[in-house]
């Protein structure tokens, strides 16, 4: 089961806007709230596990660049786990895993 409730602000003074994926079976389910529901269920499933529950390794050489000054912030379940993720564009690395999760966070993936 899939239960993530995603408060996604375009800036920091912004005012928020707040979807919700729920999952069962494989399948987006009742209260679903995310723009395009299979595109995000396809991405949380596919880059879920490596996004929200990073393994710790050698030191990340990421590029200085600045994606925008949009935060998202994700909570919830995922496979009966406990998720809170939080997501930028600060830099490379993070645009990367926004990119990733883009359907989630109400967007596309690239």
């Amino acid at each position: 089961m899939i239960d993530l409730i995603v408060s996604l602000r375009d800036h920091p003074d912004a005012p928020g806007h707040v979807f919700r994926l729920v999952a069962k079976d494989g399948h987006p389910a009742a209260g679903t709230t995310v723009p395009e529901p299979a595109a995000a269920l396809a991405a949380v499933e596919r880059f879920g596990e490596d996004v929200f529950f990073p393994q710790p390794g050698p030191p990340r050489v990421c590029t200085q660049q600045y994606g925008g000054p949009q935060i998202a912030v994700v909570t919830g379940t995922f496979h009966g786990r406990d998720v809170h993720s939080t997501f930028t564009r600060t830099d490379g690395c993070e645009i990367a895993r926004w990119n990733a999760m883009g359907p989630l966070l109400g967007g596309t993936a690239t």
